[in-house]
């Protein structure tokens, strides 16, 4: 059996989850009718979405159930601690730059409120039957993905929680695992960070691995599998010396010795001369150069071509340029990785021309469309029971989870 990722890696806001607070608010209000009523019917909640994809985010979720499934054995109490415990945590954010003493007060406090809301929690995921995919699984339309099993009133409040994620993180391995297959073993570098807000890089770099990309460039992106980030000399660090792309490859390679050392070589429309300035100012040292012309601008190399091909951004023609000046100048060991605005169908164009690429650097592509799952009741207390148009669908290919 594959291994699953134990639950502590992924971060999760345990008491949030466990309190609704990050729920739809009808999936808490019925957790909580029910338990006022007395009422523990046992369902069958089955999990799936309507595309061709690679499923991500299994792991994620099934962790998501495991801390968060259960009831408190005092409502009221808890919701009053749960509700100091999040002003606490608003008001030391206000206070942590100016009252250090305070916020570290305040800390305290909130970890004996931790302690005091776990002992009002009461444990229900023991008593869940779950059967999942793994993550990474090819995941046909309307096949499976997940079947949970148990007392409805500990798990249902979750439901948008870890269909969210599944969406997520689904997305996000798919449209990597699609830039994979078109990249004929080329690398594939994920680079959407700027597209999307911070805090999501931790699962996106995840899925992005699952999916198949070859590097991330923060090292939040890799904390749960292992990877650190990577890239190039910044735009902005050759703005700051003046223009001057050599010096700011010089002064990056100095700082980091131990990296590979990538130059970013359209910061003056022409990347030929350019990259040829970095290769013999750096030698050995310099592992790359990236090629990231503007979708506007036509590289100075490209401009007595023009009239032949669409001309603008970085183009099959360019890589061939620059691949043909280093390899005459003697620096064949130079790669060349390309960026800006690539999805797989240009991908596909540029292996249908051979341009000679050694990497892709793939960005807001990655965080496009979407994979949506949904979640059904598809028995009650044994017996078929769900709405119009759903049944249990059986997965021989899941498998029961078991941390």
């Amino acid at each position: 059996m594959k291994p699953r990722v134990p639950p502590h890696v992924f971060d999760l806001p345990v008491h949030e989850l466990r309190r609704g607070y990050r729920s739809d608010t009808y999936f808490w209000r019925g957790k909580i009718a029910l338990e006022r009523a007395g009422l523990c019917p046992e369902i069958l909640m089955q999990v799936f979405q309507k595309e061709q994809a690679i499923v991500a985010g299994i792991d994620e979720a099934l962790a998501i159930l495991r801390v968060a499934s259960g009831r408190y054995s005092d409502y009221p109490e808890a919701c009053n601690l749960f509700d100091e415990f999040i002003d606490l945590k608003k008001k030391a954010r206000a206070i942590y730059m100016s009252d250090r003493n305070e916020y570290e007060r305040m800390m305290r406090r909130k970890l004996d409120l931790h302690e005091e809301l776990e002992a009002l929690w009461e444990d229900g995921y023991a008593n869940l039957e779950i059967d999942a995919l793994f993550d990474g699984d090819d995941l046909a339309p309307w096949e499976t993905a997940l079947h949970i099993r148990g007392d409805a009133a500990t798990f249902t409040h979750l439901e948008n929680i870890y269909l969210g994620v599944l969406a997520r993180r689904t997305r996000v391995a798919t449209n990597v695992r699609r830039v994979v297959e078109v990249a004929n073993g080329k690398r594939v570098l994920f680079f959407p960070s700027r597209y999307d807000h911070w805090a999501v890089q931790g699962g996106d770099g995840y899925a992005a691995q699952i999916g198949g990309a070859d590097g991330v460039s923060t090292d939040a992106q890799g904390e749960w599998w292992g990877g650190k980030g990577a890239g190039t000399v910044p735009h902005a660090l050759i703005a700051a010396m003046g223009g001057n792309t050599v010096e700011a490859v010089k002064i990056l390679g100095d700082a980091y010795p131990h990296v590979n050392l990538v130059a970013l070589v359209d910061f003056e429309n022409d990347c030929v001369q350019t990259a040829l300035a970095c290769a013999q100012a750096l030698g050995d040292r310099l592992w790359a150069v990236r090629l990231d012309t503007g979708e506007n601008m036509v590289d100075r190399s490209i401009q007595p071509l023009m009239g032949r091909m669409r001309p603008t951004g970085v183009i099959p023609e360019l890589a061939h340029n620059v691949r043909q000046a280093l390899d005459q100048a003697g620096f064949k060991h130079i790669q060349i990785i390309v960026s800006g605005g690539f999805t797989p169908e240009r991908i596909a164009d540029f292996e249908a021309a051979q341009a000679p690429v050694d990497a892709y650097g793939v960005g807001s592509y990655f965080l496009s469309g979407g994979h949506h799952f949904t979640a059904d009741v598809v028995e009650v207390n044994g017996r078929p029971c769900a709405k119009a148009g759903r049944r249990r669908i059986d997965n021989p290919r899941m498998q029961r989870v078991n941390y």
